[in-house]
């Protein structure tokens, strides 16, 4: 989808057709250079001076899919009971830009005239005043609308309202059910399509079997030709390889079909196959597919959108698993991994990925399955996890900053990421487990906290941030008035 974003200004017939051509070009100048700087094309709509103008602009923006949010802005004074009936009716992610078009104030050339037309400082706050008293879950951007860091703020608003946006059409294909007997991978399925769009539905692995048995040599030759040029083959069994290609047509083709953009599996149900797909789901997710292990739909959705939102960075969101710790004395990391099925996305650049084969000794593999083996990047990073909590969903985001794994590790044939979870291991561990959060993860070099953190409130959802100055007290007071709080919702 090609995503835009609609600018709308705000003012009033009081001033004169004269201030309103020029808030006129004023906005469509402002649209289109701030276009050349956004990584989503401003389109300026109109200057509204009506609550029908408002109203209908609004009715648009809602039922245009290419529309992932709107901007607002008001120029001059706009008189905010005139957007009660548009913003009511938004359903779209919104911010209000208070800015103004001149960076300072002309000494010599001031007067009346110029204060009429300049009323940003008033317009923002009437303007602001409204959707405060609408209670309306909203993103205030202050600044100068040609400073850099007012893009990079903006740019930031809009990858969490792509995020919506991928969100709100979300599908996610379920080969099988979860693993039997976890808890945090259950969920209320519709409770999540209502609230956040994703419709979750479940195909059997036979579909899948017999989708595998249609792919011919052709298309697996090809797909392995793309492996050997981005992958290092560090095994002479070809067979489990070319196995894994043949299990990626398929999924892929079964996606496509079905339009999801994300699946799940589970090592407990693979009846017909004789190995897990690792590289298969790997090469999947390097391509933008989100994936769960062990019938996990929400955290293979929202590995799917937060590599949406990640877009343009360098694609390094990726599902995880907190596996195992090193708890040496001022020496703490968590190593996270998992069997088969970390993204590639996450691997430092100094050397390609590995495909090996190795014996599989969980779940009902019947030979050895293949996958790509690699260190992860260093750098800072989050880890986010979605919750049921039993009448709402919780998002947990928690700061990191992986590290070179500081041992070779020879005989772990998996992908391995290993970081230091802020504050400390042992205070990030406590809240982590106080929050609830699960051991499936999805980490991000690309997206930030303050990205989820506004993605959650445009789908209003309650939001866990574990920083470097979270204490496990704070935490629990903050979860004790949470509770409070969505109850009274």
């Amino acid at each position: 989808m090609n995503y835009k974003f609609w600018f709308i200004v705000g003012s009033q017939f009081l001033y004169g057709d004269e201030v309103l051509k020029t808030v006129d070009e004023r906005a469509q100048e402002m649209a289109r250079e701030l276009s050349k700087r956004l990584p989503y094309e401003l389109v300026y709509k109109v200057t509204a001076k009506t609550n029908k103008e408002i109203t209908d602009v609004i009715k648009q923006a809602n039922y245009d899919d290419s529309c992932a949010g709107v901007i607002t802005w008001c120029h001059t004074f706009s008189p905010s009971k005139m957007w009660i009936n548009g913003l009511a009716a938004l359903q779209k992610p919104y911010c209000h830009f208070a800015t103004q078009y001149n960076r300072e104030i002309p000494n010599d050339e001031i007067d009346m005239d110029f204060m009429n037309l300049n009323q940003a400082a008033h317009g923002d706050r009437e303007h602001g005043f409204i959707a405060a008293r609408l209670r309306m879950p909203r993103k205030v951007i202050a600044g100068y609308w040609q400073d850099a860091d007012v893009h990079n703020r903006i740019s930031n608003w809009m990858k969490s309202a792509v995020g919506v946006a991928v969100s709100k059409d979300l599908k996610v294909m379920r080969f099988g059910d979860n693993m039997r007997e976890v808890a945090v991978t259950e969920g209320d399925k519709v409770e999540v399509q209502a609230k956040l769009g994703w419709q979750v539905n479940t195909w059997a692995v036979g579909d899948l079997v017999k989708e595998m048995n249609a792919v011919n040599d052709t298309e697996i030759d090809a797909l392995m030709e793309d492996y050997t040029a981005k992958y290092d083959i560090a095994t002479d069994n070809i067979d489990a390889i070319r196995y894994q290609a043949r299990e990626e047509i398929a999924i892929k083709k079964m996606l496509e079909r079905e339009d999801c953009l994300a699946f799940t599996n589970t090592f407990q149900d693979l009846y017909g196959m004789e190995q897990l797909p690792g590289l298969a789901s790997q090469d999947l997710m390097a391509n933008g597919y989100g994936y769960g292990g062990e019938g996990d739909w929400k955290v293979a959705a929202m590995t799917a959108i937060m590599k949406a939102m990640g877009e343009g960075g360098n694609g390094a969101s990726a599902f995880m698993e907190d596996y195992t710790y090193h708890l040496a004395k001022g020496n703490e990391y968590s190593l996270g991994a998992h069997m088969l099925e970390v993204c590639p996305s996450l691997a430092a650049s100094d050397k390609k990925p590995r495909i090996e084969t190795h014996h599989l000794g969980i779940g009902m593999n019947e030979k050895d399955p293949a996958r790509l083996v690699f260190e992860g990047k260093e750098g800072d990073a989050i880890v986010v996890s979605l919750v049921d909590m039993g009448g709402r969903l919780r998002l947990i985001c928690q700061d990191i900053v992986c590290v070179k794994p500081i041992m070779p590790m020879p005989n772990l044939p998996v992908a391995r990421v290993m970081w230091q979870p802020l504050p400390n291991l042992a205070t990030g561990i406590e809240c982590w487990i106080t929050a609830g959060g699960a051991h499936h993860t999805v980490l991000s070099y690309d997206v930030t906290a303050e990205q989820m953190k506004d993605w959650a409130r445009m789908l209003d959802i309650e939001f866990v941030h574990i920083t470097k100055d979270t204490t496990v007290d704070a935490l629990e007071k903050e979860l004790f008035l949470n509770d409070l709080a969505w109850k009274l919702k």
